[in-house]
């Protein structure tokens, strides 16, 4: 990856990593549906403050982890988080190129690539790192009619659909094994919150309610069930080909 001199400055300013720092109910939600997938050789993208680094190591304690995060104030965090574990290598940067081909089992990228503008050359870079056989897991923002105040508070460029998250991972050569949505309560909240009520915040206590009140219950059903529309969009995709590794 780019060496720190090398990356633009960049600031992140939106606080939603705060809000989820202790949404473990969430984040341990998504993980449990990655964990199949993750292999030996995790790379994460935007890792932010680390806080689903902790749950991916969690599900594959054995493996290792390349934490990537470009934002100036949120690396140091991610740096001191994991200064004496070293399945965890953080890097400031991007998944632009620089990652050696077919360096990863699995690129991991949560509420990510909605941050970025060319999501396209993004998925591009994703194929590249793969190993054949290799998966990517993501988690985006679903729906465009929820686009509101909250999205533009915290940086997002757009909203997906299913059709629309299928095709950009087509396009980049990566078969879609699973796109789904997932939280239909959230598509109530993100409603009221962003295009009512116009927040540009989520607050602690607001995300620490939801996650202990709703996520549990909302992760119970959704496990035997999956809803027609939801807040997020949960994929599995595979570069096709097989390593040999018995994945």
């Amino acid at each position: 990856m780019s060496a720190h001199a090398a990356v633009p400055a960049f600031t992140y300013s939106g606080d939603e990593l705060d809000a989820l720092a202790g949404a473990r109910n969430y984040y341990g939600w998504i993980s449990e549906r990655f964990a199949p997938y993750l292999g030996r050789r995790i790379v994460e993208v935007g890792a932010g403050i680390g806080t689903f680094t902790d749950h991916l190591l969690a599900r594959s304690p054995d493996a290792a982890v390349t934490a990537i995060e470009p934002a100036a104030n949120n690396y140091p965090h991610l740096a001191r988080h994991f200064a004496d574990d070293d399945r965890v290598a953080p890097v400031r940067g991007y998944l632009d190129g620089s990652l050696p081909a077919a360096a990863a089992d699995s690129v991991v990228a949560v509420n990510v690539l909605e941050h970025v503008r060319d999501d396209a050359a993004f998925l591009r870079h994703v194929a590249r790192a793969l190993a054949p056989g290799g998966h990517l897991l993501l988690f985006v923002p679903a729906l465009p009619a929820l686009f509101g105040t909250l999205d533009r508070a915290f940086e997002h460029f757009r909203r997906y659909t299913r059709p629309v998250l299928r095709a950009r991972l087509a396009e980049a050569g990566l078969e879609a094994r699973e796109v789904a949505y997932v939280n239909l309560p959230g598509v109530a909240a993100w409603w009221l919150s962003g295009k009512v009520l116009r927040k540009t915040t989520v607050s602690a206590r607001d995300a620490r309610l939801y996650d202990r009140w709703v996520i549990p219950w909302v992760r119970a059903v959704e496990r035997r069930w999956s809803p027609p529309l939801g807040q997020s969009l949960l994929a599995v995709a595979q570069k096709p080909g097989n390593d040999g590794r018995g994945r």
